[in-house]
């Protein structure tokens, strides 16, 4: 393999084995992004205000400690790797926490809502952050970061399908009630007493998790590293300023806010769209989320070829168009009462709406190697922990807007989570939480990514000068 001037090129073991970590982080970090809200309303007893506010100040939290993450990492020399050591160190507390965030042994206690939920995001950062630069110290290869990232997003979504199966799995362990409409003994989840169903399913994907990231750990060998030299100058102060003279990191940060805003804003809500608007079944409501994962199996291994089709901007143009179109749909079919009721039609507009949103924001992650290199080829360090922790904090900033905009939104409608059906005022809030408020963001998301000028052409030239420099010195 041609593994000159850092170009390296990854065995498929390899590039699995890197996967398997983002695999890892969905089966922990998606389940609290797209449950928790709704366990800590309908199960945990949390007021949908108090909730909110609780997902901002976490957030807060985060603003303060992603940047010492970050720098803490590209300062530090593990024995065991730079980046690559915390998937271990990191990934045993956060999955512990992980866990208590779905335990119903302080039922309603805010308190312990604060300290499993603020514990749990700051272990993800110590995950998060390193496991982000460790792709960008597998390879300069533009080309193989392609294939990385394209691998990399197919085992995230693999893990985000366990995740959007929750409801029939939860319902293997969850009290049965009878159904006064069918007449049948059916699964109850969205209540206090399917608490413990609620947590079983939680360490099981928990510590199915934590084995990924072992795995993950040891198919991972770090070549592209900063020089220990240049590591022990590296200060929090390095992050804004790295952020001011960056600019295609200032266009993929603000572009990581929307993203992330409108996928939390829109996973959040899923859960009570499906039970309050739509009436659904737990199966149903799998089909519903499984729908919103499946097109990364078959759009995603075909990033690589459609990117050199039409380039990136015109990927990203293509893919947020398509789920403003599968948004629209969606509304369309909830709005007209004659299509209402062929559920069949509701799962084309979310597979529709899905394939756009897989594909635009699983490539994202692949431009986050081209900022760190820009910014070596510009200031002559490769500060990957400190780019990472960038994007980790704009990332987190965006799920804060879609941990907070839910929460007060359905405070705002007098949602209720004691009533089995809720006022058309309390439906409405809740579709326009699954249709249009992400499509506004997606709007502007097509805006922001307009802005970001470095092609493959670019970097090549860019990695290629890097290289050249090192060899001279």
């Amino acid at each position: 393999m041609d593994n000159n001037k850092g170009f390296y090129k990854l065995s498929w073991l390899q590039r699995i084995g890197f996967g398997s970590g983002d695999m890892a982080q969905n089966l922990i970090y998606q389940t609290i992004s797209i449950w928790l809200l709704f366990y800590y309303t309908n199960v945990f007893g949390l007021d949908p205000g108090a909730a909110a506010l609780m997902f901002l100040i976490v957030r807060l939290v985060d603003v303060l400690w992603d940047p010492l993450v970050g720098t803490f990492v590209d300062k530090g020399n593990p024995r065991w790797g730079k980046y690559r050591s915390w998937l271990i160190l990191g990934g045993i507390p956060l999955v512990g926490l992980a866990i208590l965030c779905f335990w119903n042994g302080f039922s309603g206690s805010l308190l312990y809502a604060y300290i499993t939920y603020v514990g749990m995001s700051m272990c993800y950062t110590l995950v998060n952050v390193p496991y982000g630069a460790l792709n960008a110290s597998l390879t300069r290869d533009t080309n193989e970061i392609t294939i990385l990232t394209s691998t990399r997003m197919f085992m995230a979504n693999l893990g985000a399908l366990c995740v959007k199966s929750l409801p029939i799995i939860i319902a293997i362990f969850a009290p049965k009630a009878l159904n006064n409409e069918t007449g049948k003994m059916e699964a109850v989840i969205n209540t206090p007493e399917a608490a413990p169903a609620w947590f079983i399913t939680m360490t099981i994907f928990a510590l199915a998790g934590l084995l990924l990231l072992v795995f993950c750990f040891s198919q991972t060998k770090e070549r592209v590293v900063m020089d220990q030299k240049e590591a022990a100058n590296v200060k929090v102060s390095d992050l804004w300023m790295e952020f001011g003279r960056n600019k295609p990191l200032r266009v993929l940060a603000f572009f990581f806010i929307t993203a992330f805003a409108m996928m939390s804003v829109g996973n959040a809500a899923d859960a009570y769209f499906m039970t309050y608007n739509i009436g659904a079944t737990p199966f149903m409501t799998t089909v519903f989320m499984w729908l919103g994962t499946i097109p990364a199996f078959i759009f995603m291994p075909l990033v690589p070829a459609i990117k050199r089709k039409i380039g990136k901007k015109g990927m990203f143009y293509l893919f947020l168009g398509t789920a403003i179109v599968g948004m629209a749909l969606m509304y369309l079919f909830v709005s007209i009462p004659a299509i209402k009721q062929h559920f069949w039609l509701l799962c084309v507009a979310q597979f529709v709406k899905s394939t756009g949103i897989i594909v635009a924001t699983g490539y994202m992650w692949a431009l986050v190697p081209e900022v760190v290199a820009y910014g070596e080829y510009t200031t002559g360090r490769r500060i990957a922990g400190i780019v990472n922790a960038l994007t980790g904090i704009f990332f987190k900033a965006g799920m804060a807007l879609g941990g907070v905009v839910p929460g007060l939104v359905l405070a705002w409608v007098g949602f209720n989570a004691e009533l089995p059906k809720q006022t058309p005022l309390a439906e409405q809030g809740i579709l326009w939480l699954v249709c249009v408020i992400p499509a506004m963001l997606l709007l502007l998301a097509i805006w922001i990514i307009s802005k970001y000028e470095l092609s493959d052409e670019k970097m090549d030239e860019i990695n290629t000068a890097i290289e050249a420099r090192a060899k001279e010195a």
